[in-house]
């Protein structure tokens, strides 16, 4: 990197520490604009539907496009295969000619997850170079983001394309704050289709040096009283795991916090809770009472067979049992909830929608399966309907990166 690009980037951090966290993209992207002489610089972040871009402005003057709060403006952008989908699901960088000035598309992306697209409008064509350079600073952007996100709403505001209930705010808590991850040994991303009286259902992953944990559960019921359930079981399941405890005592000790704790009595909550070793892919389940995960290996979809278990909470005395299965290179395994199966939902073919979907990365891939289950039973759903993908590929160490994104391992076309 030269030293001028090196001056730009200090320059963007500085811009971004010194700015309100409310102010510091628009800081960032000003010294962007003003490095490369652009005509116009926007972030586009990806709203929390997943089918849409949706692009931040603050506007002091009344009027103007999309959805307003105070000065705040947000305008969505549905997806509709052009140039800034394909930018975002295949992680390429896109130039983009016009009418007196030229389009680049940089995604902003940090360990793959697609956070949104940088747009920069240039007077004159980009040459190699400053494509490198927009992409780059792309990458950087992300991380102003992230850390800008913590300390305001702004960013969830523009993400919202419907208001929240109180049970979906819940919810949403309870996931990771990042969907996807990817790592040289595996790449994982998962995904949440609220039902309208929000289900209850959680995804959680959390990376260690050597073991990767992961999480998938379902309180039973509906509404706010499901979602307090939910609380309880991922609140034990996460205290347990940053203790240290074996899968089983995770397990275990969610029985009993649910049991104790639960408001509704009789309540219970059903999860599939794993971890992989990363060094030789070796993979433990435990199925407390739900929809066994499925391995997708050598184009055929398999139910992986685990001991059984009582959901969590139902009989807080009963021990638990947990099982082992070896992960090899190319392996999927996909653990969802049942509101993938229930009613309407039943009529989807998930076997073949995920033979069909084996070659998108999971980010796309579980977005095209979530397109899928509402195709056969939406547009509003009786049940939450949540997956998690993980892709293993093997060679537990450094990935081979371009911006953010393993480039090599993105999706070739839209889901």
């Amino acid at each position: 990197m030269e030293d001028s690009e090196q001056a730009v980037l200090a320059g963007m951090l500085q811009s971004a520490e010194d700015a309100a966290p409310v102010e510091a993209v628009e800081a960032v992207t000003g010294a962007i604009a003003m490095a490369l002489g652009a005509l116009g610089v926007s972030l586009l972040i990806v709203d929390l539907g997943g089918r849409a871009l949706v692009r931040l402005t603050h506007q002091p003057i009344a009027g103007g496009p999309g959805r307003r709060q105070d000065e705040e403006a947000a305008e969505v952008l549905p997806f509709d295969g052009g140039p800034h989908e394909q930018a975002l699901r295949q992680q390429s960088t896109q130039v983009i000619p016009g009418d007196g000035r030229w389009t680049v598309l940089a995604p902003v992306t940090e360990r793959g997850e697609a956070i949104g697209l940088l747009e920069i409008d240039l007077a004159a064509e980009p040459d190699a170079a400053v494509v490198a350079q927009v992409a780059r600073t792309a990458h950087a952007l992300a991380f102003v983001v992230i850390a800008s996100r913590r300390h305001t709403d702004l960013f969830e505001w523009g993400q919202r394309s419907t208001p929240f209930t109180l049970s979906a705010e819940i919810q949403r808590r309870l996931l990771p704050a990042s969907f996807t991850c990817e790592a040289g040994a595996f790449a994982l991303s998962g995904w949440l289709e609220p039902a309208a009286s929000v289900g209850g259902d959680t995804f959680d992953y959390s990376l260690a040096r050597d073991l990767l944990h992961i999480s998938v559960t379902d309180a039973m019921g509906h509404g706010v009283a499901s979602a307090l359930t939910a609380t309880l079981g991922v609140g034990s399941l996460r205290n347990t795991r940053r203790r240290g405890d074996s899968l089983v005592a995770q397990a275990e000790e969610a029985s009993r916090a649910v049991a104790e704790h639960a408001n509704v009595r009789g309540t219970y909550v059903t999860a599939v809770l794993g971890r992989v070793d990363l060094p030789t892919g070796r993979c433990e389940l435990l199925n407390a009472g739900h929809v066994p995960p499925m391995l997708v290996r050598h184009g055929r979809v398999v139910p992986v067979e685990l001991p059984g278990n009582f959901p969590l909470g139902m009989f807080p005395d009963e021990r638990y049992r947990s099982a082992e299965i070896p992960l090899l290179p190319g392996d999927r395994l996909v653990v969802v909830t049942d509101g993938m199966r229930e009613r309407n939902a039943a009529d989807l073919d998930l076997t073949a929608v995920l033979l069909g979907i084996a070659d998108l990365h999971p980010r796309e891939a579980v977005r095209a399966l979530s397109d899928a289950v509402l195709a056969v039973a939406g547009p509003v759903l009786a049940d939450d309907a949540t997956m998690l993908i993980i892709d293993w590929y093997d060679g537990h160490g450094p990935r081979r990166t371009a911006d953010g994104a393993d480039v090599a391992r993105a999706s070739s076309h839209p889901g």
